[in-house]
């Protein structure tokens, strides 16, 4: 007597607690499409506009995220170095070379949520283009370890993995145009260890 509507409502839980997970998963695999790839640093462009996709928009609402006009900026991240080897706290980078033309430009180290990792104390955690050391033709280096080095040092977390964020502010790259001629820093892995 109560077998169909046990079975009944089974199926319905089953359907809606699986399409609800895979909505979840779906709204956190990815930032929407239209992505862009140079180098090891990825950016998606229409992200913050109106034309963005509707899984885009639903990433940006959960995030909670402040919105870039379509000139103001553009933000890439980097998961990988260049050898396409996940970036991990247990090794050193270096980041060499220039970035596109912009007004202003950070970097930081954030979590694979994309949020920026905590800081340690005395430790510089983010660097911008006011603040960065440049060689005569405008190109920089910029060491990414635990342990500290002269010049441009940005400091690691004692383990686990993370990701670089490049944000350029007020940039000519943030436009349709030329997005796919622009060169972005090198990003090389130099060892792991403290060697």
């Amino acid at each position: 007597m109560f077998r169909v509507p046990l079975l009944v409502a089974l199926s319905l839980i089953i359907a809606f607690g699986g399409g609800i997970l895979f909505t979840l998963y779906a709204l956190n695999a990815t930032a929407g499409f239209g992505a862009i790839k140079l180098g090891s640093w990825e950016a998606f462009p229409s992200l913050h506009t109106a034309d963005a996709d509707p899984y885009a928009k639903s990433h940006r609402a959960r995030a909670g995220r402040l919105l870039y006009g379509t000139a103001e900026g553009l933000a890439f991240a980097a998961i990988d170095d260049d050898s396409h080897n996940r970036l991990n706290a247990g090794c050193s980078y270096r980041i060499s070379g220039q970035t596109p033309p912009a007004r202003l430009w950070t970097l930081f180290t954030a979590g694979d949520d994309g949020e920026p990792l905590p800081s340690i104390s005395g430790k510089p955690s983010a660097l911008n283009s006011w603040t960065v050391l440049r060689n005569p033709d405008s190109s920089f280096v910029i060491s990414v370890s635990q342990d500290a080095t002269a010049g441009n040092w940005l400091a690691l977390p004692p383990s686990g993995q993370f990701r670089l964020v490049l944000t350029l502010l007020d940039t000519p790259a943030a436009g349709n145009s030329g997005l796919i001629d622009l060169s972005m820093p090198k990003l090389e892995k130099t060892g792991c260890g403290h060697a």
